[in-house]
């Protein structure tokens, strides 16, 4: 592990070894289920009244509109649906192009079903028009649901905007903060979105746990019903993940003051170096307003499959937003929606820091990236496609 070079936060992150430290008690001796009454139990449940105020500190919540869940993904199918459970009469949703598969494999199901769903476009930069929000929602729109962060190029939606608009037009709003989370600062207390999402991995905590934000003004249903979680997500809470995931949000609260800045130079550094030293290198999306932490780009000459598998021979791990070698699927529905073409999306990657990135993998990284597009674009047939190196 001392060799790998971790470039991939936004995929998953290591889990922090204080969030560890936290989490192992209740593997071990504190397996109590919180709904017990005996003492075991109550630790437990206490357990989770701490975590609970620990993610809502993070996000300027109250501890009581924290619902912990399995993940991100469960969160945004629930907020999305409960939107639509409250209010059968109106069947139509208003999302983005750009948006994760959480939202996009839902919509897409939902529109089977009769639903209509408006698909807001992006332009070059990943940006979104809210004045094309605004003339979408109608007295049919049951609920926006829109990213904070993009997962893929880091661009940050103009949440303030969107939810001023979603509020004078008395529509819900869902927006997915998987990624922002943690990375820039985040108030839910002000903003008045009704549902946001949160993800613990993306935290430097386990997979497997997150959780919605539910404004405690907010009309809901439950996806999952049972009596845990006030009735709002039924099934046994994972008490030890809830602990980590509480962890993890007190450490990223902490982290946020200097954190962000210092990412976002490492980030700097690393992209002006590569546009600056390698020909044919483009940043894909604006460069503000972004997450401090993510760069995509777009090497042309080159197939990002192919420079993945090279890459991870010298121990550089980082995302490709596409798989394009096979010809039969798809390339990064984000970069498409901007634009991009169909080769430039199949020679792009992204690149995501964290905090636990250092100066000396930044150097290291801006060794092995040129020597590897040299490689590749060496071996590219004259006339022909990029040439893929089996790992």
């Amino acid at each position: 592990m001392s060799d790998l070079l971790y470039l991939d936060h936004n995929a998953t992150t290591p889990i922090d070894p204080l969030v560890c430290d936290a989490m192992l008690p209740w593997l071990r001796n504190e397996f109590g289920n919180p709904s017990s009454i005996y003492g075991l139990g109550r630790r437990a449940a206490a357990a989770l009244t701490k975590a609970r105020e620990q993610v809502a500190t993070l996000v300027g919540a109250q501890p009581s509109e924290i619902i912990f869940n399995s993940c991100g993904t469960e969160a945004t199918n629930t907020a999305i649906l409960s939107a639509l459970a409250i209010d059968p009469d109106k069947r139509h949703v208003i999302t983005s192009t750009v948006e994760h598969s959480a939202t996009i494999k839902l919509c897409e199901y939902l529109a089977t079903r009769g639903y209509e769903i408006t698909w807001l476009p992006v332009d070059a930069q990943g940006k979104l028009d809210v004045t094309k929000l605004e003339a979408a929602i109608t007295s049919e729109t049951a609920v926006v649901s829109l990213l904070w962060a993009n997962n893929e190029t880091g661009i940050l939606f103009p949440v303030e905007e969107i939810a001023a608009i979603t509020k004078r037009k008395k529509v819900p709003l869902h927006l997915d903060a998987v990624q922002a989370a943690g990375k820039v600062p985040i108030n839910l207390e002000t903003l008045g979105a009704q549902y946001v999402s949160l993800s613990a991995h993306k935290l430097y905590a386990p997979k497997g746990i997150g959780a919605l934000y539910l404004n405690r003004k907010a009309r809901y249903t439950p996806l999952l019903r049972g009596s845990q979680e006030e009735t709002r997500r039924g099934g046994t809470q994972n008490v030890a993940s809830i602990v980590a995931f509480g962890k993890a949000a007190e450490l990223a609260t902490a982290a946020l003051l200097t954190a962000p800045e210092h990412i976002a130079a490492l980030r700097d550094r690393f992209e002006q170096t590569l546009l600056s030293t390698i020909q044919g290198v483009r940043r894909n999306g604006a460069a503000e307003p972004r997450l401090p932490n993510t760069s995509n780009l777009t090497f042309s000459g080159i197939e990002a499959e192919s420079a993945l598998l090279l890459f991870d021979q010298e121990g550089l791990c980082c995302s490709a937003g596409s798989a394009c070698s096979s010809g039969s699927i798809n390339p990064s529905h984000v970069l498409t929606a901007m634009g991009v073409t169909r080769d430039e999306a199949c020679a792009s990657l992204r690149f995501s820091f964290g905090r636990t990135t250092t100066e000396e993998e930044i150097d290291r990284a801006l060794e092995i990236i040129p020597r590897v597009v040299a490689k590749l674009r060496s071996a590219q047939p004259v006339g022909g496609s990029p040439v893929q190196f089996a790992a």
